[in-house]
């Protein structure tokens, strides 16, 4: 991969990882699925008008959207408000590595290999640390809810890569169309109904719409039109690793602005997780290096 693709990548997971912080203020204001909707309410207006749609099909255009719109950050969203920290919430979500590669042996119809069934069973491990250590700020629901949420990207990664060598940002534009439906109507059932999201709207302070554009322009337009791109261009198993930096600025962010503690335990269980997916990773090449 080149120097100018390395730079990218760190870049995006830099903008990743510290929007756990922007996304948790924002949700002081915004009810998680309202929040979730306003996204890619910004990201679809004004450029749909200026951007042509992709030559990919309606469907892949529809299931990354939900993927991404609903299963990865309305969930998550969720997860963040009320049961997760978000250092924790940026370390768990990683399992979309392991989504993401399995989803590539899927549909290659390979088996799970043995490094890779060891790799499962240390990120399990780190994980399993994290349950035991569940509280009133990290439930096992909010875990649930992240875990499925990795999934869900995982979904998307794969979506995004069968569209082929298109443009990405009109990609993810087009796509968040299909995102927006599904969560105003979500808003509207489980979050106070029409009249009050129209009340939360009108009273918003102007760092909670600040943390909605960030929301929209950073993470969503520039951070995943420039990872599908990027998955577009090189191989998944040589991109994926990349978000493994997230936790590192998640919970460092998390550290520094919210408070969150970082004991023995957290810290343990970062290790484990973060192993396990490096293992899954590096371990092929580092096996051909060693032959």
């Amino acid at each position: 991969m080149p120097a100018s693709h390395l730079l990218l990548a760190l870049v995006i997971v830099a903008v990743w990882g510290t929007n756990f912080v922007v996304m948790k203020n924002a949700l002081s204001t915004f009810p998680p699925f309202y929040f979730a909707a306003l996204r890619y309410c910004f990201a679809l207006l004004p450029l749909i008008f200026f951007l042509p749609r992709p030559q990919v099909s309606w469907t892949n255009l529809c299931v990354y959207g939900i993927a991404t719109g609903v299963g990865q950050f309305g969930v998550l969203y969720y997860a963040v408000h009320s049961q997760i920290t978000p250092g924790l919430a940026s370390l768990v979500v990683q399992t979309q590595v392991f989504f993401t590669i399995g989803f590539a042996m899927f549909f290659a119809k390979e088996g799970l290999k043995r490094y890779q069934a060891v790799a499962v069973a240390i990120s399990m491990t780190g994980l399993c640390i994290i349950a035991i250590h569940t509280d009133a700020t990290t439930t096992v629901l909010g875990i649930a809810l992240v875990v499925f949420a990795g999934l869900s990207w995982g979904i998307a990664n794969t979506v995004s890569r069968k569209a082929g060598s298109i443009n990405m940002l009109s990609y993810v534009v087009w796509a968040s169309a299909f995102s927006i439906p599904p969560l105003l109507l979500m808003a509207a059932v489980f979050e106070g109904g029409a009249a009050h999201l129209w009340d939360v709207t009108l009273t918003a302070p102007l760092n909670a719409w600040i943390a909605v554009f960030w929301q929209s322009w950073a993470n969503t337009l520039f951070g995943y039109a420039a990872w599908a791109w990027l998955l577009s261009k090189h191989p998944a198993a040589l991109v994926a690793p990349a978000p493994l930096l997230v936790p590192i600025f998640g919970m460092g962010a998390s550290t520094i602005f919210l408070d969150e503690s970082l004991p023995a335990w957290k810290l343990m269980a970062a290790g484990l997780v973060i192993t396990g997916l490096m293992v899954n990773l590096f371990w092929p090449s580092l096996r051909a290096k060693a032959s």
